[in-house]
């Protein structure tokens, strides 16, 4: 994921960002690598803001 893509905001849904953390976690085996926390941090901050903005597509 680039930065531009998270400026441009997600297009990716809450439940397709949150299985990529869960795969990112099973190959990490538990222990991020600095890399993998960074990819980590931004997948976190895209999936908050799916979450968001399901949640006002809802309302």
């Amino acid at each position: 994921m680039s930065p531009s893509s998270s400026a441009l905001g997600s297009v990716r849904s809450a439940a397709e960002l949150n299985e990529r953390i869960r795969a990112l976690w099973l190959r990490a085996g538990g222990t991020l690598s600095a890399q993998e926390r960074a990819e980590y941090e931004l997948l976190v901050v895209e999936w908050a803001a799916a979450i968001r903005g399901e949640v006002v597509k809802a309302a």
